[in-house]
């Protein structure tokens, strides 16, 4: 088995010139029980493939990495899918970033030495926020990435932005924006943003909500939820302000391949890495 480190990897962002960061293109392979799946606002999922093979695919096709979710690993009290992660990365060398079921430090290590060169926290982050610090301390900042999965809600007749927990599946009551500036502050490195009400429609992406979080805070942040074509992609990177885009259906389901999108990208002069 290689270790976390001392495997070659594909850099997650390519310089173009001194000033100038590529965007970044990331599948999402959503995981139960061994398999992908895809679903609708985090529900009615179908399935989508072996993992190993997508991961292949992915590579081959100019991903910049890859996010893995173990999507009922929380929400059931199960253990984080470290032997999948090593399947995995025997056959591919892009960066990978692992979440789902992460619940202590020791999970997180177990990942990262399994070949993850990233982790990211959810449920356990909002339930016991200093595990950012403690991954942060340890692997780097870096390493260390809050998902947060968010929800348009009403509530008193408003509509609040809400952090959501187990799957989608609990709410929080905690604003959005606080929780990312507070993740940031205790060393995440890099936030995933999953908006739920999006999740699936390949409706777009929720720009005034990616927007706002990226200008809350100076740390990377990935969009998630809503892709349905390069155009959504393009919109969330320029008007939501987003550092790099991750989609699931356009990819799994050979709607749109990676390298499509980035050329689709690179036409309209956003800086991605091509191969």
């Amino acid at each position: 088995m290689w270790s976390w480190t001392s495997r070659v990897r594909i850099p997650s962002v390519t310089l173009l010139n001194p000033h100038v960061l590529t965007k970044r293109i990331i599948p999402c392979l959503d995981v139960d029980r061994g398999r992908v799946v895809k679903g609708v606002k985090f529900f009615d999922h179908v399935d989508a493939g072996d993992p190993v093979e997508q991961a292949k695919r992915y590579q081959a096709d100019g991903a910049d990495e890859l996010v893995f979710y173990d999507i009922t690993a929380s929400h059931e009290g199960r253990q984080i899918m470290a032997e999948l992660v090593g399947r995995v990365i025997e056959q591919v060398f892009m960066p990978l970033c692992v979440g789902g079921g992460i619940r202590t430090l020791d999970d997180a290590t177990r990942l990262i030495q399994a070949g993850a060169e990233k982790v990211s926290v959810n449920s356990a982050a909002v339930k016991t926020p200093e595990l950012i610090s403690q991954i942060a301390r340890k692997f780097g900042r870096q390493a260390t990435v809050l998902g947060l999965d968010a929800n348009r809600v009403q509530k008193d007749g408003r509509e609040r932005w809400e952090v959501f927990i187990n799957g989608g599946r609990v709410g929080t009551g905690i604003d959005v924006l606080e929780w990312s500036k507070k993740a940031e502050a205790l060393g995440a490195g890099e936030i995933v943003l999953n908006v739920m009400n999006a999740d699936g429609t390949t409706a777009g992406y929720d720009l005034e909500m990616t927007a706002a979080v990226s200008d809350a805070v100076k740390i990377p942040v990935v969009a998630s939820g809503g892709a349905g074509s390069p155009q959504h992609i393009l919109d969330v990177l320029t008007t939501g302000h987003a550092d790099a885009a991750l989609a699931a259906s356009i990819f799994h389901f050979n709607q749109f391949s990676v390298g499509q999108v980035k050329q689709f990208l690179a036409r309209h002069d956003v800086p991605v890495r091509l191969i």
